[in-house]
C-alpha cells in the first residue's frame, strides 16, 4: 500500500505541533512522509513512552478539527531559537545555496500560528482533511543516521484519505506482525540470540537445524545436478588476500578487524571468491576444463552496525549458498542462462514469491566505488542485458548498485516489513581474475584470462529461512517441516507402543516426536497444532490392537485411518515431490 505523501507530510507537521503543546521544551529534528505514512524525530527532556501516543493522537485530532490552513510564510520572522537541529539544517542550506522555505499552520479567522517548520512544501491545504490517522510506534534514531550523534525519539504514524483505507492498513500491520519471522522463530523454536554469544550471531535451535539441514540437502543435490563441485575453504583469510582482491579497499567498514597471530593478519572472511580463485590457480588449466564450477556452503562474517541487525534478515555470521564459475568469454551468455535457470528452479521448488528482477549497473561518474575501465563495464553490462532479453525476462535497471568489480542480476524479494532484499544473485566479474593473474591455456596453447561469475543460489540460510517463515506464516511444506509427525498416546497404556512407532519412523528419516506426558489428549493435540506439526497420530487401545494409525493433518479437524505402510508411503511421496 502506498499512502498519500501530501497528507502524511502534513500529518507529520500536525504531530510536531501537538508535541510542542504537550512538551514545550522539545527539540525538533525532521519529519518526512514515507511510503506508508510519516515520522518525526524529537529530542525530549524526559523519555517518551508508547503509552503516551494516544494522548498525543487525541490532541492532534482536536487541532485538526479547528481547520488550520497551510501557508508558505516569510522566513525572516522565524529564527528557531532553542532548536539546534533546525539551526544546523538552516546553516547547511545556506552554505549549499538551497532555496529555503518555511510553512505554517495558520487559523483562517484568528490568524493564530499553530506551528511553523523549515520545509520544502508538498502539503494539503487544511488540517480538516487530516481525519483518518494513527500514531503507530516509537523508535530510537540517531540524528542524521550517524551513531556518533545523539539518539532521538522517532514517532511513526500513518494517515489515509478514508477510514476504510486506514482500517485496511492497520489490518495489514496486524497480518505482518503474525508473519514476522522474529515472532515465528521464537514461537516455533527455530532460532535465538544471546548477548554472550555476540550480537548478530544467531543460534540455530533443534527445529531450526532440521530446516537448515533440509535446505542444505536440497542445495547439495541441485548443485550436483547443475555441474558444481563442492569444496570447503578456510573461514579466515590473510589481510593481503583481500587487499589483492580489492575487498579491503571497498568493504573494510563491513569487515571484521584483523586478528594478529604468528605474524599473520587474519580476517574472518566476508566472501569466498578469493579462496575459490586460489583453488583455480592451484593447478594448470586448459580451455577444455572450463566452465569450472565451485560451490560451498560458506560461513561468512560481516560487520553490520548494531542498529541494522534484524532477526535472521541481517546478521554478522551467516552461511551462504555460494558458487563461483570460471568461464571463457564465449561461454558467458550460455553459462548465465544455465545459472539463471538453476536459481529460478530452486526458488520455484521452495515456492518463493519474487518481487522483481534487477540489473545492477555502475555509476559511470563514480570512479572510486567502481573499477575504472569503461570498456570492461560497457561489455559486461551489455552481455547481461542480452541474457535477460534472450530469456524474455522483465527487469529493472538500477544505476550505482553494481559490485565494484562488475554488474549483476539480482532476484529481489519483498519482506513482511515491506523492505526489498536480494535473495539470489549472478555477478559478472572481469576484474578479480586479472588481479589474481588467473590463466588457462587456449586451443592455440596461449594463456588467456578466464571470466568469473559469482552465484548466490538462494542467498544465506539465515535470510532464506526468514523469508520462508514470513511467506508461509511458519506453515512449511512437509519436506521442510521440522515437525513432520507427532505421535500421541491417549493414555499411559499406549506409551510403549508409541515409543516403538517413534523409533520405527526415525528409521525412515522422518522428523518425528512422541509426547508421552500425562496430559489430556486434547491439550496435546492443540499444542502439536500450535507447533504447526504436519501430521498428528493419535494412538489408543483400538489402534494398538488393529495396527492402524489415526491421523489428523495440520489445519484439519478430520481424522483419517491409515495402514502404517500406506501412511509411510504417503510421507515418502510428499518428500520426494517437495510437498
Amino acid at each position: 500500500m502506498k499512502a498519500n505523501s501530501q497528507l502524511n507530510h502534513s500529518a507529520s507537521h500536525l504531530l510536531a505541533a501537538a508535541i510542542l503543546k504537550l512538551y514545550p521544551n522539545t527539540k525538533l529534528a525532521i519529519g518526512p512522509a514515507i511510503e506508508e505514512g510519516f515520522y518525526y524525530d524529537f529530542e525530549f527532556e524526559e523519555p517518551l513512552l508508547e503509552s503516551d501516543l494516544p494522548k498525543i493522537e487525541k490532541l492532534m485530532k482536536k487541532l485538526a478539527e479547528q481547520g488550520y490552513e497551510m501557508h508558505c510564510v516569510d522566513e525572516s520572522k522565524y529564527s528557531f531559537a532553542g532548536q539546534p537541529y533546525k539551526q544546523e539544517l538552516y546553516q547547511e542550506f545556506i552554505e549549499k545555496k538551497y532555496d529555503i522555505t518555511y510553512y505554517s499552520y495558520i487559523h483562517p479567522k484568528t490568524q493564530e500560528v499553530l506551528f511553523t517548520d523549515l520545509c520544502a512544501g508538498n502539503h494539503i491545504d487544511n488540517t480538516k482533511k487530516i481525519k483518518h490517522f494513527k500514531l503507530l510506534s516509537t523508535a530510537g534514531a540517531y540524528w542524521r543516521g550517524d551513531s556518533n550523534n545523539k539518539m532521538l525519539t522517532r514517532i511513526y504514524g500513518t494517515a489515509w484519505e478514508t477510514k476504510e483505507e486506514l482500517d485496511a492498513y492497520l489490518a495489514l500491520l496486524e497480518e505482518r506482525k503474525e508473519r514476522d519471522h522474529r515472532k515465528l522463530g521464537k514461537e516455533l523454536n527455530i532460532f535465538g540470540f544471546n548477548p554472550l554469544c555476540g550480537q548478530g550471531f544467531p543460534i540455530w535451535l533443534e527445529d531450526g537445524m532440521k530446516i537448515h539441514n533440509a535446505i542444505r540437502d536440497y542445495v547439495l543435490k541441485i548443485d550436483k545436478k547443475f555441474g558444481f563441485r563442492e569444496v570447503l575453504t578456510p573461514h579466515f583469510g590473510e589481510k593481503k588476500l583481500y587487499e589483492i582482491s580489492g575487498h579491503w579497499a571497498h568493504y573494510q567498514d563491513t569487515m571484521f578487524k584483523p586478528i594478529e597471530m604468528d605474524n599473520e593478519l587474519l580476517i574472518g572472511r566476508p566472501m569466498t571468491c578469493p579462496h575459490h580463485i586460489m583453488l583455480f590457480n592451484s593447478t594448470r588449466r586448459s580451455y577444455r576444463d572450463l566452465p569450472i564450477r565451485y560451490s560451498e556452503q560458506s560461513r561468512l562474517y560481516r560487520y553490520e552496525k548494531s542498529g541494522a541487525l534484524t532477526g535472521l534478515e541481517r546478521v554478522r555470521g551467516m552461511d551462504l549458498t555460494e558458487g563461483h564459475v570460471f568461464v571463457r568469454k564465449d561461454q558467458i551468455k550460455s553459462e548465465f542462462k544455465h545459472l539463471y535457470t538453476m536459481i529460478i528452479k530452486a526458488l520455484k521448488d521452495f515456492n518463493i514469491e519474487i518481487d522483481h528482477i534487477s540489473l545492477s549497473l555502475r555509476d559511470p561518474q563514480d570512479k572510486e566505488k567502481f573499477f575504472d575501465n569503461d570498456e570492461m563495464w560497457t561489455n559486461a553490462e551489455n552481455d547481461l542485458r542480452d541474457v535477460l532479453k534472450e530469456l524474455n525476462i522483465e527487469y529493472k535497471e538500477f544505476i550505482g548498485e553494481a559490485a565494484f568489480y562488475g554488474p549483476k542480476i539480482d532476484i529481489q524479494i519483498k519482506t513482511v516489513l515491506n523492505r526489498i532484499i536480494t535473495m539470489s544473485t549472478l555477478q559478472l566479474d572481469f576484474l578479480l581474475p586479472t588481479k589474481f593473474e588467473m590463466k588457462y591455456v587456449d586451443e592455440n596453447n596461449e594463456y588467456q584470462t578466464p571470466v568469473l561469475i559469482h552465484r548466490g543460489l538462494i542467498g544465506t540460510y539465515e535470510r532464506f529461512v526468514a523469508i520462508l517463515l514470513e511467506q508461509t506464516k511458519g506453515v512449511l511444506p512437509y519436506w521442510l517441516s521440522p515437525r513432520q509427525v507427532t505421535i500421541l498416546p491417549i493414555s499411559d497404556a499406549q506409551n510403549e507402543y508409541c515409543q516403538s512407532l517413534y523409533e520405527e519412523f526415525l528409521d525412515y528419516d522422518i522428523n518425528v516426536n512422541v509426547d508421552l506426558r500425562s496430559e489430556r489428549i486434547n491439550k496435546k493435540i492443540r499444542e502439536a497444532q500450535i507447533q504447526k506439526t504436519k501430521f498428528v497420530i493419535v494412538i489408543g487401545k483400538e489402534e494398538v490392537e488393529s495396527g492402524k494409525l489415526a491421523v489428523r493433518e495440520y489445519g484439519s479437524d478430520q481424522t483419517t485411518i491409515y495402514d502404517k505402510n500406506e501412511f509411510l508411503n504417503k510421507l515418502s511421496e510428499l518428500k520426494r515431490n517437495l510437498k
